[in-house]
């Protein structure tokens, strides 16, 4: 995603840095200092850094460093300033509400359950405008929401998202002689996308938007489309048999099935479970805080909850030991090595097979997004399973460091902030053979996105500035 608050930060703070901008950066210290100093409340947070936003846009209006600029170049500096002073205060005022984590914890709970038997007839989206494959470029951009800190980046994730299905279900209304579409139909299609993407804290992220981005700025598309997202966190947090056009036994079927599934139990376990003692029962509850953590903090809805088994009060049989991570690579590659089709489950991953020479430069950005992903999951999943290996905070700051003469500290402006095992370990023989199977095959994988770098490019409408 081009992130053009790159250039308004670097513009910022080389603002910022000059001998003339000393009112300014006292100013925004000691606001930033003040803030940090008070006891945390949502709402009067908001209200005291949107009343601060404007102060200082009127400063920066009047301030000889802003002289005789454009309104774009005054509307970059407040972009800058919010993209400056919300790197500050995010680990302050995200998700620091416990309501909003529960929030949080039951929205992803409830996706993760939902997105396993969703599919698009239960939201009545048409036929005509049904395009999974293109749809997962929008669950990508909406995926992307947390690796950023400031409110407009988290925003532009959400905008991208909501226009890339927009553009979709435009040119399939062309191609097919429909109406153009309305809310109606983007509404399921978004839905439905959310539901898929499963961002973590998709709740808080959503409030932190709606807390902290500049109020002048939410508004117009960017209003509209931010919406629609919250009518799709409401629809998804309430939904139920009736929402799906769904018969009820078969919606709560769905859902066991979908618990079951993801707690690693089978499915087709019905036995009764024996009578529980108090001793059970104090197990039970000693155990069950494990158990939810466990489950809601799963990044991925195909994650294994390895403890699962150990979690199940009403079984009286032994517990078992969590696997590690290695145990599990094992076993997922063995089983692949005897799938005849092995070769489909890779048809997401349209550069395992690439060598170097059949890159471009537009590959770059899809290749950096998919890495980052990727860490971001076997390292959660490695906390999960309780791995010991070291982890290392890898960032890349987007700007750079202001002179000491300003006084102004930017040396942790960093808004990709990404992590990567250090612990490099021999990897799996069952892993090797796996590979070497699937190098043979390498030719006749198909991509699963057929749309190039440019098309997707073309997806994307301008960021909302």
């Amino acid at each position: 995603m081009e992130n053009n608050t790159d250039v308004s930060i670097h513009d910022f703070l080389e603002r910022m840095r000059k001998p003339s901008a000393g009112d300014l950066v006292k100013s925004i210290k000691s606001f930033i200092v003040s803030f940090l100093n008070n006891e945390p409340d949502p709402e009067k947070d908001s209200a005291a850094v949107q009343d601060f936003f404007s102060k200082m846009e009127a400063a920066f209006r009047a301030h000889p460093l802003w002289s005789g600029c454009s309104e774009d170049e005054l509307d970059s500096a407040g972009d800058g300033l919010e993209k400056y002073v919300m790197t500050k205060l995010f680990p302050r005022v995200f998700a620091s509400n416990t309501e909003d984590v529960i929030s949080d914890e039951k929205l992803f709970q409830k996706m993760s359950l939902v997105q396993q038997f969703i599919a698009p007839e239960y939201l009545d989206i048409k036929p005509t405008f049904q395009n999974e494959t293109s749809w997962l470029l929008a669950q990508k951009e909406l995926q992307k929401i947390n690796m950023y800190k400031a409110p407009r980046d988290k925003l532009v994730c959400v905008l991208n998202c909501c226009k890339v299905i927009n553009n979709l279900l435009l040119n399939a209304s062309i191609a097919s002689n429909e109406n153009t579409p309305g809310a109606d139909e983007f509404l399921p299609v978004l839905i439905y996308v959310t539901i898929k993407a499963n961002p973590p804290q998709l709740h808080s992220n959503l409030l932190y938007i709606q807390r902290y981005r500049r109020e002048s700025k939410l508004v117009g598309e960017a209003a509209y489309f931010f919406t629609n997202i919250l009518s799709a966190e409401s629809f998804i947090s309430n939904i139920d048999a009736k929402s799906l056009s769904m018969d009820e036994a078969e919606f709560e079927k769905n859902m066991e099935s979908a618990r079951a599934r993801i707690s690693g139990l089978s499915s087709q376990s019905t036995a009764p479970p024996p009578p529980r003692d108090e001793s059970t029962a104090h197990k039970t509850q000693t155990l069950n805080p494990k158990r939810e953590t466990t489950l809601f903090q799963s990044r991925s809805s195909d994650s294994l909850s390895a403890t699962s088994d150990m979690l199940n009060a009403n079984n009286e049989t032994p517990m078992k030991k969590a696997e590690s991570v290695s145990d599990l690579e094992s076993k997922g590659a063995a089983t692949l090595l005897k799938d005849t089709e092995a070769s489909k489950t890779f048809q997401e991953y349209p550069y395992l097979f690439a060598s170097a020479g059949d890159l471009r430069v537009g590959d770059v950005e899809g290749l950096l997004n998919s890495y980052k992903q990727l860490v971001f999951k076997y390292v959660c999943l490695s906390k999960g399973l309780g791995a010991t290996a070291a982890t290392t905070s890898l960032a890349s700051s987007s700007s750079p460091p202001l002179q000491a003469s300003s006084g102004f500290d930017t040396s942790k402006e960093s808004e990709d902030h990404t992590a990567s095992s250090s612990d490099v370990r021999e990897t799996d023989r069952s892993v090797d053979d796996l590979l070497r199977a699937l190098q043979g095959e390498g030719e006749a994988v198909d991509k699963v996105l057929d749309v190039k770098q440019e098309e997707y490019t073309a997806v994307l409408a301008e960021e909302q500035t």
